[in-house]
C-alpha cells in the first residue's frame, strides 16, 4: 500500500508525533507499505485569490494551478492519506484552510472516490474534536470513502512524550486503517453524503454547455457516467439509498431552475 503524510502544521509537533507513530505501526504491520510526505509550510501555496476560475472553467485556471497540480497527483496515487494537523482555536491551521479553499471546487465536484484518509490533531486543551470533523467533513465532500478521526488533548508544548496509552490508541488505529485500506472494500455513501451530491447533481444542469451560465460544474454533471446515477459508478449504492439520492435529485433541478447562481465572465 501507497500512503501519503500531509502536515498542514508549520512544524513537526505534538500532532507530528502521533502521525509518525500511526506510520510506524503501519511499517510493522506491512513492511511492504511506502510512505510519502507533504509539508504544506514548504509548498509555500499562495493564499486563495477567490476568483472563481475552479468553478467556472475549471481547477487548471487556477492561478496556483503548478502547485495544486502536484498535490492532487499525489493524492490520486496513494491508497491511503494521513492528515496531520494542530487545532488553533477549535480549527484547522490557516495554512491547511488555505488548502481547503484550494479545494472547494471539489465540493462541487467530487473526486477522490476511492480514498480513504486519517485526520490527526492534538489541542493544548479542547477543540480537537471541531477541527477533526471540520477537516474530515471537508474530505468526505471531496468524495473521500471513509475518514477516520484521531484528536487529543496534549498538555504539553515542545515537549510531548505520548503515554502508552496514546501510543496503543496509535497502534489499534493503525491497524484498523491498514486493513481497511488494503482491503479495498468501498464503503456505500452516507445519507448525509448523497444529499449534497444529488443536488448539485440535479442543479448542474442548469449550468451545461450552451446554457446562459455555462460553468465546469454543468460540463461534470452531465456526463454520461454521472447524470444518470445516484453517485459514482464505482461505488455500490443499495436500492434504498438510490431512492433517497433521486429524491434530491429532482430537488435540485427544480431549485437550480429558480435560484441559478451567476458569475461575471
Amino acid at each position: 500500500m501507497k500512503y501519503l503524510i500531509i502536515n498542514g502544521s508549520s512544524r513537526k509537533g505534538n500532532t507530528w508525533k502521533l502521525a509518525e507513530l500511526i506510520k510506524n505501526s503501519i511499517e510493522q504491520i506491512s513492511p511492504e507499505s511506502s510512505f510519502e510526505e507533504i509539508q504544506l509550510g514548504e509548498l509555500e501555496l499562495p493564499f486563495c485569490v477567490g476568483c472563481s476560475l475552479c468553478f467556472r472553467k475549471g481547477h487548471q485556471y487556477c492561478p496556483h494551478y503548478s502547485i495544486m497540480k502536484t498535490l492532487i497527483e499525489k493524492i490520486e496515487e496513494c491508497d491511503g492519506l494521513i492528515f496531520s494537523v494542530t487545532t488553533f482555536y477549535m480549527q484547522p491551521t490557516a495554512m491547511t484552510k488555505n488548502l481547503i479553499d484550494h479545494f472547494c471546487f471539489m465540493l462541487h465536484r467530487p473526486h477522490f472516490f476511492d480514498k480513504k484518509a486519517i485526520v490527526v490533531s492534538t489541542v493544548g486543551a479542547v477543540g480537537g474534536k471541531q477541527a477533526v470533523k471540520y477537516l474530515a467533513g471537508t474530505l468526505k465532500g471531496m468524495g473521500f470513502n471513509r475518514c477516520y478521526r484521531f484528536p487529543l488533548s496534549v498538555y504539553s508544548w515542545n515537549n510531548y512524550n505520548p503515554d502508552i496509552k496514546a501510543k496503543t490508541k496509535c497502534r489499534q488505529l493503525a491497524f484498523k486503517f491498514h486493513k481497511d485500506v488494503s482491503s479495498r472494500k468501498m464503503l456505500a455513501p452516507s445519507f448525509s453524503v448523497l444529499i449534497p451530491y444529488n443536488l448539485f447533481r440535479g442543479m448542474s444542469i442548469w449550468y451545461a454547455k450552451g446554457t446562459e451560465y455555462e460553468t465546469e460544474d454543468g460540463v461534470y454533471w452531465v456526463e454520461p457516467q454521472r447524470a444518470k446515477y445516484t453517485y459514482d459508478k464505482s461505488i455500490s449504492v443499495p436500492l434504498f439509498k438510490k431512492m433517497f439520492g433521486y429524491i434530491f435529485y429532482h430537488l435540485g433541478k427544480t431549485i437550480g431552475k429558480f435560484a441559478t447562481v451567476t458569475y461575471k465572465k
